[in-house]
């Protein structure tokens, strides 16, 4: 693999949120696609992190598994499908050159919706059964163009009213059906190769390390403070893919 230091050093710090992301922290996952798109080019990028979410995912599973609502999630894979396919024909009309900045706009208007959301209470989020359409089309189409439906996953996930860990286990099992369902999409279209493969078999063991610290070390830090630092490093990340010659933290 022919990856400079810079590179190899988002590559890591990716795989590391993808493990702090998937033990309970599921914010920090709006960082990690534009830092994949700094370690592959285009539409590689999202093919390098699908292998990578969905080792995550059997941690979250392995140990949430028992907890999960599955009718809330039989009622939305229908509307994701749907999502899904759009996505796919999206992918299909983007060029490597235009990845970048629709990537970087889609996650920036994402991480605007996830701050917003913030300050919904749960009663005032909607349950109706053209709620769970809308969540689950737009989720699908996120989710396949860029790895990037954690924030409107969560909202669904909150409309339906769960305690915290069929919260974590219903979306855990969403993520792990989901993401393997994506596989012979990004793979029909060139965005996982053996160059792919081999660098996240390099990074299993890191996010095996930011499961494990991140159970440990995310609940002794103040949650706002690092929810508004992941919040300014996305958008960094995302204005550096829509405008490629700035400077800012990202090579």
């Amino acid at each position: 693999m022919d990856l400079d230091c810079a590179s190899w050093g988002c590559g890591v710090a990716a795989a590391m949120l993808v493990g702090f992301s998937k033990t309970g922290v599921p914010g920090l996952g709006i960082l990690i696609v534009p830092l994949m798109v700094s370690v592959f080019p285009g539409k590689t990028s999202a093919g390098a992190l699908l292998p990578l979410l969905i080792f995550g995912d059997f941690f979250a599973v392995g140990r949430y598994h028992r907890h999960a609502h599955w009718p809330y999630l039989v009622r939305l894979f229908p509307w994701v499908a749907v999502g899904m396919l759009g996505g796919w024909f999206m992918l299909r009309q983007l060029s490597d050159t235009g990845f970048g900045p629709f990537l970087g706009g889609l996650v920036l208007g994402l991480l605007v919706f996830q701050l917003v959301r913030k300050r919904w209470k749960d009663s005032d989020i909607p349950r109706a059964w053209w709620f769970a359409a809308v969540a689950g089309i737009s989720a699908g189409f996120a989710t396949t163009v860029g790895n990037a439906a954690g924030a409107i996953m969560c909202v669904y996930l909150l409309s339906m009213r769960l305690p915290k860990e069929e919260f974590i286990g219903t979306g855990a099992w969403y993520y792990l059906i989901v993401n393997a369902l994506k596989i012979p999409i990004f793979a029909s279209e060139g965005m996982i190769s053996a160059e792919t493969l081999a660098f996240d078999a390099c990074m299993l063991p890191v996010i095996a390390a930011g499961a494990a610290v991140g159970i440990w070390v995310l609940p002794r830090i103040p949650q706002k403070p690092f929810e508004w630092s992941i919040a300014l490093l996305a958008a960094a990340a995302s204005l550096k893919l829509i405008f490629p010659s700035i400077r800012l933290l990202f090579p």
